[in-house]
């Protein structure tokens, strides 16, 4: 399985991760160590198909994906 992981440091919240997952790995939460801004969850990262586009897409390079 896919190991996804999201560096909230860099994440802005933009969504385009989520836009451009096709198996809906990413949803956008609200994390109590960011009240400002809703961050990039890789909440179903099982699913993941390591297509890379959420990797090539983030304008923040703020997405890993590993084996």
């Amino acid at each position: 399985m896919p190991k996804v992981e999201v560096n909230w440091e860099k994440c802005t919240g933009c969504g385009t991760c989520v836009d451009v997952c096709p198996v809906g790995v990413f949803e956008l939460q609200n994390i109590p160590e960011y009240p400002d801004t809703q961050k990039s969850n890789p909440v179903n990262a099982d699913e993941c198909i390591q297509c890379m586009a959420c990797v090539t897409q983030c304008p923040e390079e703020a997405i890993t994906v590993e084996e």
